[in-house]
């Protein structure tokens, strides 16, 4: 497979790239935890369809010592025994919100009630964003069918 459009080579989507990846910098020094950061990346990309962010997000989540087999487990969570209830509530509200179009109402109050028994405001507003953030990287790569599987982690910072 080959790419539509080089990301990388195109000024404007690299300086539109360069400020979300920015936003993204942000995020990791909030007080939302970097592992479940990776778990919301993988579980949205896996739902959108991005061969490329679930490549690069299992590969960054691993290099962070992430365990492989909870990874694996992300697609299948709810019947997994690996994640913590406030995991297992942002994959939650990763699900409602990446499918929101699917949804009349969008993020059920259910859904956003039990991510605020796990997290604060603070970090609630981290995960929001780490989901909106992921999601447009997502529609991204897939309009332009970036190829997957030759990601290194931390090649992008």
């Amino acid at each position: 497979m080959s790419t539509r459009l080089n990301a990388f080579a195109s000024p404007t989507m690299g300086k539109v790239f360069k400020h979300i990846i920015g936003a993204g910098k942000v995020l990791k020094e909030s007080g939302l935890p970097v592992a479940t950061q990776e778990l919301v990346h993988l579980r949205a990309s896996q739902i959108n369809g991005c061969g490329f962010c679930t490549d690069m997000h299992f590969k960054d989540a691993v290099a962070a010592g992430e365990n492989p087999e909870r990874l694996n487990l992300v697609a299948a969570w709810r019947e997994a025994t690996v994640f913590t209830e406030a995991e297992r509530a942002a994959l939650e509200l990763t699900e409602q919100g990446t499918r929101i179009a699917d949804a009349a109402g969008g993020v059920s109050d259910e859904a956003w009630a039990n991510a605020a028994k796990h997290y604060d405001e603070e970090q609630l507003a981290a995960l929001v964003c780490a989901i909106a953030l992921i999601n447009a990287f997502n529609r991204a790569n897939v309009m332009i069918q970036q190829p997957a599987g030759d990601y290194r982690p931390g090649q992008f910072g």
